[in-house]
């Protein structure tokens, strides 16, 4: 089979899973056992094609031109491949711990629910293996549409409020400036291809290229980087899984890998490099980690601490991206990795609470880790992560990115690093010591254990993930390494 013939069943195998997945609607174990078939099937798919793409080829496909110059085409680069695989692998989990989740909780509509995840995960596909900026674009607004029945699951008016937020916020920054910003590329550099070292000449002026840098950074709202962010917390209304879907398979990650894929590929890192129209956007990223930080402090709500974690932790990469080193990219394209890792399992770790204790609020975790010590101890290497200590994936991304700080003496970046690792540890740290060291309160829930084995399996794999991507980084490394060109 050919790579572009690879390319083609990896966006259809998705869709084809949801058409089964629709037809099995009255066999939920039949319809669940397609979505793990259908998932593990993607990622055998994506994984081929990694030994193509590590050897320094690109494989590409073009379905159809939309006129001449311009065509809904798909290319696998370094960054692309590492974004399906994180996608694709982690559907596989999320799969097995939805089985418990929406049977645990008995939820409604989980045909539904499993169809939706399944076109959400091919629009993250197209996504990660557009050519150029329309492809990207379709896939794009194909994932925030695809998306919302998700956010609304519950059909409950805050859900309802919650899915407009969320619709309103990520397709209105992308028409109103992504598909803005893109027609004006189109117009400058007579290309919307994705190309190493940019499409933007050196002829583009300084302030230009400034102002579509803000329209491409605000524009795609999924990076949530401040003031477009509000999508985010709200759709904290959808069920778990889902929750894991946004922060660490699909949403948020689709976001900063277009921010970092249209730094690389269309500005060019050393195009821009000494720009001053560009010298904002690491403030703006900066100012987001740790008004994030700080709101994810002062916030009891479980779900919602996690969430403002997410929209600090995605600036992040955002940071890195915008700090236009080889080292800080590398820094960039392996915190989208370990993000995806450390965060699924934290979020996984809150639907668990939930399920086999009923609990929401960081106050009612006391002694919780006696009773669920899986869950809390992956929690534990979740929130490690976050922080970026060792032996967990986030510290080698930070590691890098700090590099990249360090090595061009932009030190503000440094400290914005060290004081969010502060932060992080403020608001992670005391819930593993409430779960772990302060005495049960009497609730009249002490006889529950741990939720549903294929959640816990599910929590387990990730976090053992985690851990892996610190002592094994070699993949993503090698993929990062080639995306800033060394």
């Amino acid at each position: 089979m050919s790579s572009a013939d690879t390319i083609l069943l990896a966006l259809a195998v998705p869709l084809a899973g949801a058409v089964a997945i629709a037809a099995a609607h009255r066999a939920p174990n039949l319809r669940e056992g397609v979505t793990l078939v259908t998932a593990a099937g993607l990622f055998l798919l994506v994984v081929t094609l990694l030994p193509h793409v590590i050897a320094g080829e690109r494989p590409a496909l073009t379905l159809l031109q939309v006129m001449p110059g311009l065509e809904l085409k798909f290319e696998v680069e370094p960054l692309g491949m590492l974004f399906a695989l994180i996608a694709s692998g982690l559907w596989i989990v999320n799969s097995l711990y939805s089985i418990g989740y929406m049977r645990g909780n008995k939820e409604a509509h989980q045909t539904r629910f499993y169809v939706c995840f399944a076109v959400a995960l091919a629009s993250a596909i197209g996504i990660a293996f557009a050519g150029n900026l329309l492809t990207l674009f379709i896939f794009y607004e194909a994932l925030s549409l695809v998306t919302y029945p998700l956010v609304t699951h519950h059909g409950t008016p805050e859900a309802v409020r919650g899915g407009r937020v969320y619709l309103g916020i990520l397709i209105g920054t992308s028409i109103a400036l992504l598909l803005v910003a893109i027609i004006w590329t189109w117009q400058l550099a007579g290309t919307i291809d994705f190309i190493p070292g940019g499409i933007l000449g050196a002829e583009v002026p300084n302030a230009t290229v400034g102002v579509l840098l803000v329209l491409y950074v605000f524009g795609v709202g999924k990076a949530a980087v401040m003031p477009v962010h509000r999508w985010l917390p709200a759709a904290m209304v959808a069920p778990t899984p889902v929750s894991a879907l946004l922060h660490a398979v699909a949403v948020v990650k689709a976001g900063v890998f277009s921010v970092l894929k249209i730094v690389v590929y269309v500005f060019g890192v050393d195009a821009i490099a000494d720009m001053t129209s560009v010298d904002w956007l690491p403030f703006m990223a900066g100012f987001t980690i740790i008004a994030a930080s700080i709101v994810a402090l002062r916030s009891d709500n479980l779900k919602r601490r996690l969430a403002y974690s997410t929209v600090s932790q995605l600036s992040y990469v955002v940071l890195a991206a915008a700090l236009l080193t080889p080292l800080s990219v590398i820094g960039a394209a392996l915190h989208i990795a370990a993000h995806a890792f450390g965060k699924i399992t934290l979020f996984f770790a809150a639907g668990a609470i939930y399920t086999a204790a009923h609990k929401t609020e960081v106050s009612q975790l006391d002694g919780i880790g006696r009773r669920m010590p899986w869950t809390m101890g992956a929690f534990a290497v979740g929130a490690l992560s976050m922080i970026g200590l060792p032996p967990a994936a986030g510290f080698v991304s930070k590691w890098y990115i700090l590099q990249g700080a360090m090595a061009t003496d932009q030190w503000n970046a440094v400290a914005v690093v060290v004081a969010s690792t502060l932060l992080n540890a403020g608001y992670f740290l005391p819930i593993v010591y409430r779960a772990f060291f302060v005495a049960p309160s009497d609730d009249g829930h002490h006889a529950h254990g741990e939720a549903p084995f294929t959640m816990v399996a599910a929590l387990t794999l990730t976090a053992a993930g985690t851990v892996a991507l610190f002592f094994f980084p070699d993949v993503p490394l090698a993929l990062a390494r080639q995306l800033a060109g060394g």
